[in-house]
C-alpha cells in the first residue's frame, strides 16, 4: 500500500482540534513515516491538492469563502472526516445563529458592541461574506466519518487515522467515541 496522502483544513472554529492533533505526541512520529500531509494549517501550503486520501475537516461552514473551500476539498479527497463538534453539528460556531441573519450579527457585533469605532468592515477582502447561518459541514457536503469532541482527544483522532493506514475504515463504537464534548 502506497503512503496515505493526509489533509487537514481549518474553517470556522478555534483550532483546537488542530491542538489536539499535536496531542498525538510520540505518535505523530510513527504516523509522519506512514502519510504525507500534503496540506495543513500547521504548515506553509499554499494550495489545496488533487488526490487527496484522507482531510479531516475542523470548523463549520461559517461564510462564503467556508463553501468554496469545503466544495473544492470534497471534490479533491477521498474520505472526508467532520473533525470536531463544530464541524459535526455546527456547535460554538453556530451560537451567532439565534442573533438571526448575517447583517443582525455584523450590527451587533462591529456597531452595538462597539467600544470605540462602529462601522462594519465594507471592503472586499477584509471580512468574507457571512452567510445568514452557520451549518455543519454534512449540510454542504458530503462527509463519510464524523468525529466528536470539542476537541475531540488525540486517542479519537488516532482511532479515526489508525485503521485507515492499513486501509480499514474506522469502527467508532461505545460511549467514549460516541458522545459529544
Amino acid at each position: 500500500m502506497s503512503r496515505l496522502k493526509l489533509a487537514t483544513v481549518w474553517l470556522g472554529g478555534c483550532s483546537g482540534c488542530h491542538m489536539s492533533f499535536l496531542d498525538l505526541d510520540e505518535w505523530l512520529s510513527n504516523l509522519a513515516q506512514q502519510v504525507d500531509i500534503v496540506y495543513t494549517p500547521l504548515a506553509d501550503i499554499k494550495e489545496y491538492p488533487q488526490g487527496v486520501d484522507v482531510v479531516l475537516v475542523e470548523g463549520a461552514i461559517a461564510n462564503e469563502e467556508h463553501i468554496k473551500i469545503v466544495r473544492m476539498v470534497r471534490e479533491r479527497s477521498q474520505i472526508l472526516v467532520s473533525f470536531g463538534d463544530c464541524a459535526v453539528t455546527g456547535n460554538v460556531t453556530a451560537l451567532r445563529n439565534p442573533l438571526g441573519n448575517a447583517e443582525s450579527v455584523l450590527q451587533r457585533c462591529y456597531i452595538d458592541a462597539a467600544d470605540i469605532y462602529d462601522k462594519i468592515p465594507q471592503a472586499p477582502g477584509i471580512v468574507p461574506r457571512l452567510l445568514n447561518r452557520v451549518q455543519p459541514v454534512h449540510q454542504v457536503v458530503p462527509v463519510d466519518i464524523y468525529l466528536l469532541g470539542c476537541p475531540p482527544s488525540a486517542m479519537r483522532i488516532r482511532a479515526v487515522l489508525e485503521p485507515m493506514l492499513t486501509g480499514k475504515k474506522p469502527q467508532l463504537k461505545g460511549r467514549y467515541f460516541l458522545k459529544f464534548g
